[in-house]
């Protein structure tokens, strides 16, 4: 699945488009709670330069795919990636597929259906592909000829999943006392 996103002058609105479900509206909105709070931490501004986001701004996401509903938490981690880019000028890697549920506090939560996920990067000719650390053992089930042709990282946290999807990784101001979950 892929994911679009354009920022332009307004009032602070965030507009989903595509087949979309209530889980997935919940991801998006999830996700740029999750931006908006960290934005200086990834140096991350409006058009204007402001830190909040949607200050004088309106964000579009758009998933194309057809008449196909999507729906699930899985697009967490690709909504983040996907803004981030958006609201730091940086592209993601062209070669990278990831999936994962986020949290409020940037936690990398595991999903289902990996196999299925890894099969079609890997038709798509995707090199690069980011997973929940907690599915690391799902990979297992990948046959051994599309592991050897991916290269996989796992992530708990979303600073892992940016730094693996962009070249060169992101750069974050680092704050100590980071804490350390369960979830």
């Amino acid at each position: 699945m892929f994911v679009e996103a354009s920022r332009m002058d307004g009032e602070g609105q965030l507009t989903l488009t595509g087949q979309l479900g209530d889980v997935m509206k919940e991801s998006a909105h999830l996700a740029i709670s999750w931006l908006r709070s960290n934005a200086k931490k990834y140096h991350l501004t409006n058009a204007s330069g402001s830190f909040d986001l949607l200050d004088n701004t309106d964000i579009h996401l758009h998933f194309p795919a057809g008449a196909v509903t999507k729906d699930g938490p899985s697009a967490g981690v690709t909504i983040v990636t996907c803004l981030a880019s958006l609201f730091s000028g940086r592209l993601v890697r062209s070669d990278v597929a990831m999936t994962g549920e986020i949290t409020l506090r940037g936690l990398v939560l595991p999903v289902g259906g990996i196999k299925d996920k890894v099969l079609a990067a890997h038709r798509a000719g995707l090199k690069r592909v980011i997973i929940p650390q907690r599915n690391e053992k799902d990979l297992e089930e990948i046959p051994g000829n599309v592991r050897q042709d991916l290269s996989f990282v796992t992530a708990s946290s979303l600073d892992e999943v940016l730094n693996a999807a962009f070249d060169g990784g992101f750069t974050v101001n680092t704050r100590p006392g980071l804490l350390n979950s369960k979830l």
